[in-house]
């Protein structure tokens, strides 16, 4: 398989690139013009065989990398005869291999193809000196696909991706169907198992709340696999205790849908996120984490969470992750899980203490497998979206031996830009 290089553009921030002390301190990564769409939908990942390694990626085709914990960022374009058209999605496994997984456009038309999100596909490289390769990619059926996310099996190394397979992408037709699809490698990213469709129900193919849509995957204890995925008012988690036989279990009701808005925001996604706490040592050890956001008439936007402790048969009721929020609005959450201490970090937009769009990213800690939390504002200054401006469809934190890395993208001055924020852990 040929391999492209690329040629990397050191980008600076300033005072912000200072090193670090004991304080921690945000770091931009990226900034440029602020277009219809543009910088956002940041993912990032912590290379567990070396902490210093930071990786992360934005719409459309942007590939960052850090050697020293993410003080300093290149940045490059990342290419493929299969198109890289967005929703990037970061992973760096157990032997430092990068994942870089996003939506198909294999004529480089747009919507003006056929063939546009007719596959997932998936670029490796090996480390920060490695180059990536053209990629691999699921099974092209004659269908469209959209939104996936991706797991590890944490002693197996197996690859897992979870997506929307849509019949017809955007149309009103009711014979058009969406449902969730889970594919898996075990070799490494370079090939794919068929798609099996996990899920029982079915959405439309609107691509609004009537879609079944959000899949994040998460491996469990005993060779588990959650999906967890929202479709109209409902959170469901689809699990298979055998790698082989599904069933979608209710977790709660999501009374905004998955497709909110907020001022500033008109299109913000509330999908539910998936995490198993995987720390032998940890008193939730096999916990199953479900976080997502959603609007409530008397506190507006909160990001709640809910587990299970009995492999996903039954959830805890729901409860909020920001308690301190008030009535403010909290949204756009992610949530993830270090391997290493069972601790919880989530990420989130915070609107206390603000007035009109003006909005905040806060971080939110819990050590005691989500009973309590705590908060903290991770951004310089306020920044002020926008309703032409879309500001993506997710934010993302990666977190691995006390090395936590949260990723989100700012508004401001015509300018859009993808942040990070340096918080470790005392040891």
């Amino acid at each position: 398989m040929k391999i492209h290089q690329f040629s990397a553009i050191l980008l600076t921030a300033g005072a912000l690139l200072s090193p670090i002390h004991s304080k921690a301190q945000a770091v931009k990564i990226h900034e440029g013009p602020a277009y219809k769409t543009g910088i956002c939908e940041p993912s990032i990942a912590v290379d567990p065989t070396n902490a210093q390694n930071i990786y992360a990626g934005s719409v459309l085709d942007n590939f960052y990398q850090s050697t020293d914990g993410g003080q300093n960022w290149t940045t490059e374009k990342l290419t493929s005869p299969y198109g890289v058209w967005g929703d990037p999605v970061l992973h760096a496994d157990r032997t430092g291999r990068i994942y870089f997984f996003h939506l198909s456009d294999p004529e480089g038309t747009n919507w003006r193809s056929d063939q546009i999100l007719d596959r997932m596909v998936c670029q490796t490289k090996d480390g920060p000196e490695g180059t990536f390769n053209e990629g691999s990619f699921t099974a092209i059926n004659g269908k469209k696909h959209d939104k996936e996310w991706v797991a590890e099996h944490p002693t197996k190394g197996t690859i897992g991706l979870s997506w929307t397979q849509f019949d017809s992408y955007g149309t009103e037709d009711p014979n058009c169907k969406s449902t969730i699809l889970f594919s898996e490698s075990t070799d490494r990213g370079l090939s794919w198992s068929t798609p099996v469709i996990i899920s029982k129900k079915f959405g439309d193919c609107i691509d609004d709340d009537g879609t079944a849509e959000g899949a994040v995957p998460a491996y469990g204890i005993k060779n588990a696999r959650y999906i967890g995925w929202a479709l109209k008012d409902s959170l469901y988690v689809s699990r298979s205790l055998d790698g082989q036989h599904w069933e979608d279990v209710f977790v709660s009701t999501q009374f905004a849908g998955w497709s909110q808005s907020y001022e500033g925001f008109d299109r913000c996604n509330g999908m539910p996120i998936t995490v198993v706490d995987h720390y032998p040592e940890s008193p939730y050890y096999g916990r199953i984490y479900l976080c997502w956001g959603d609007q409530d008439f008397s506190m507006g936007g909160e990001v709640y969470l809910s587990y299970s402790d009995d492999a996903g048969a039954n959830w805890s009721p729901k409860q909020s992750i920001s308690p301190q929020g008030g009535q403010s609005d909290q949204f756009l959450p992610w949530l993830t899980v270090d391997p290493t201490s069972g601790i919880l970090y989530a990420v989130f937009y915070d609107r206390r203490g603000l007035e009109g769009a003006a909005t905040n990213t806060y971080l939110a800690i819990s050590r005691d497998g989500g009973t309590t939390w705590t908060e903290q504002q991770i951004n310089e200054a306020p920044f002020t979206p926008s309703d032409a401006v879309f500001m993506g469809d997710y934010n993302h934190i990666s977190a691995y031996d006390g090395v936590v890395r949260p990723i989100w993208t700012e508004l401001n001055q015509g300018q859009k830009s993808v942040w990070t924020y340096l918080y470790n852990e005392a040891k």
